[in-house]
């Protein structure tokens, strides 16, 4: 059991490799499996609501099978949401930090005890393998313990110095009512961990999943209210981003509005939230993680086998639908042709398939990032040269799955050098030296993820000053930020760098209030 005082230790990962652990995941797939399709309600201020509009959240690995039935929350739901915020936020704004934290505490404690489950969930929900399942899982459970311990640090803060004659207090204080609108490709462990990061400082929240992914968001909430949530502090309302999502953007009282996904999307929720509505008294806040073009430089000198091992699982692990996925690798001239054979061995034994049954890639997430990956595909031949995949595979069950793609001799400006795909297509560079390879991964309007690969220290330490992204990775892959070790968020366009999973993360969430009294 979690207390205060317990170190913070990342949850172990699950060897599947054990028998007894993967007899205990396809029982736990099988369990799921008779819950999937099922109807789940909107909960606002503890209520549970339907509504006429209905999403269906599918299996992309088997379109036809329905994972759930969720209401479809419209803009008149938007009041709803935030009367039922607004009247929470008094109360739970004043309960103890140690109070918020022991909740969290709670509810990482349930998903452990369960945590196969809540992998199996995601397999049928989003298509994730079981590994890559376990990890979302893990995750989940880490933002938990890593904020709950931030916000018992937090309460503790203290003012630099205390000035003679005063009692000088630092309190880091709530906002008020957020909107937590999180992506599909994590859509435990962002989910979580952005509506986590709230509460946990006293915050109330609109949750918007996303509509590929709001069945795994129920069950969260449904955690929650096991870990003893109150009622409307966390305020369930899957809908349209268009509709439901723009009202809670541009409502006066929304304080906040913490979101990950797409450069276009976040874009226009920042714009949103900089208009001034009638009635509004705060410059809204933005907490905002977006898309990535992320690199890989492999230098000459470098150990080129483990090179190959990173390239292809930060590119192909969950079908390269990561912000932090390596959508290029940039390969010095003398090793680029050994490069290439050695990434295309290894991508040719990368199996795809329904993801229940644990292949390497599982599907894309629906059937429109299917069409839009296979035109980056086709816009790729033409750019390069294609050194394999390039296609979708067929399948009984319509499911949507690629090929892993890989094509060589792309241009720097390429257009698949340069677009965010979010799907398993990477692009291979050829560079004359390190100067041109650093010049070349600074290329993009992105700034999340990157690595390199060398042996000279001096190329690291020059990787370290001039290799501008928010998470840099010395020879090793460049997806797998861990809570706590690497906090993450990115440059320039790839959001507001809010590092998540970090010591200053909480802090977006709060206003520091600085008290004297005169003693």
């Amino acid at each position: 059991m979690t207390t205060a005082t317990t170190p913070f230790v990342n949850e172990p990962f699950t060897n599947f490799a054990d028998p007894q652990q993967a007899a205990a995941m396809r029982a736990a797939l099988s369990a799921v499996s008779v819950e999937l399709g099922r109807e789940y309600p909107l909960v606002i201020g503890g209520r549970q609501i339907t509504t006429r509009g209905k999403i269906q959240s599918i299996n992309p690995a088997r379109p036809a099978q329905i994972v759930g039935v969720h209401q479809k929350a419209e803009s008149e739901h938007a009041q709803q949401a935030m009367d039922a915020a607004l009247e929470a936020f008094p109360a739970w704004s004043q309960t103890s930090a140690a109070d918020r934290a022991a909740l969290l505490f709670r509810a990482a404690e349930i998903i452990r005890s369960r945590k196969h489950t809540f992998s199996a969930w995601l397999v049928y929900e989003v298509g994730k393998n079981w590994a890559e399942a376990d990890a979302d899982t893990a995750e989940t459970i880490d933002f938990l313990e890593f904020y709950g311990r931030e916000a018992l640090r937090l309460d503790q803060a203290t003012t630099p110095i205390q000035f003679p004659g005063e009692r000088n207090l630092l309190r880091y204080i709530p906002l008020g009512v957020g909107a937590i609108i999180p992506p599909w490709n994590f859509p435990f462990a962002i989910m979580a961990g952005m509506t986590s990061a709230a509460i946990v400082t006293g915050n109330t929240v609109i949750l918007k999943p996303s509509s590929d992914s709001p069945t795994i968001a129920a069950q969260f909430l449904n955690v929650l209210e096991a870990a003893g949530l109150p009622a409307g502090v966390v305020n369930f309302c899957p809908g349209s981003g268009a509709t439901f999502g723009n009202t809670i953007v541009e409502h006066p009282k929304t304080r906040f509005i913490a979101f990950t996904g797409s450069k276009a999307v976040g874009l226009d929720i920042h714009e949103r939230a900089a208009r001034t509505q009638p009635g509004q008294i705060w410059i809204k806040r933005t907490v905002m993680e977006m898309g990535g073009k992320d690199s890989i430089l492999v230098c000459a000198d470098a150990d080129l086998d483990a090179a190959a091992d990173g390239i292809v699982a930060s590119a192909f692990g969950f079908s390269g639908q990561k912000c932090s996925a390596c959508s290029r690798a940039i390969l010095e001239a003398p090793i680029y042709e050994t490069m290439v054979e050695k990434i295309r061995e290894r991508v040719s034994r990368l199996t795809v398939g329904d993801p229940a049954e644990n292949p390497n890639m599982g599907p894309v997430v629906n059937q429109a990032a299917m069409q839009s990956i296979l035109a980056y595909m086709e816009t790729g031949k033409a750019e390069g040269r294609l050194i394999a995949g390039g296609k979708a595979v067929a399948n009984a069950e319509g499911g949507f799955f690629l090929e892993p793609t890989v094509i060589a001799d792309i241009s720097p400006n390429a257009v698949i050098s340069q677009e965010e795909i979010f799907g398993p297509v990477l692009a291979l560079i050829r560079v004359d030296d390190f100067e041109q390879g650093l010049t070349v991964a600074n290329n993009t309007e992105y700034g999340l993820t990157g690595a390199i690969y060398t042996r000279d220290r001096s190329r690291l330490d020059r990787a370290t000053q001039e290799f501008h992204v928010g998470n840099l990775y010395l020879n090793r892959k460049c997806t797998g930020a861990m809570v706590g070790a690497h906090p993450f968020g990115g440059f320039n366009m790839s959001g507001t760098d809010s590092k998540a999973g970090g010591p200053d993360y909480l802090l977006l969430f709060t206003q520091a209030k600085s008290i004297a009294e005169r003693l």
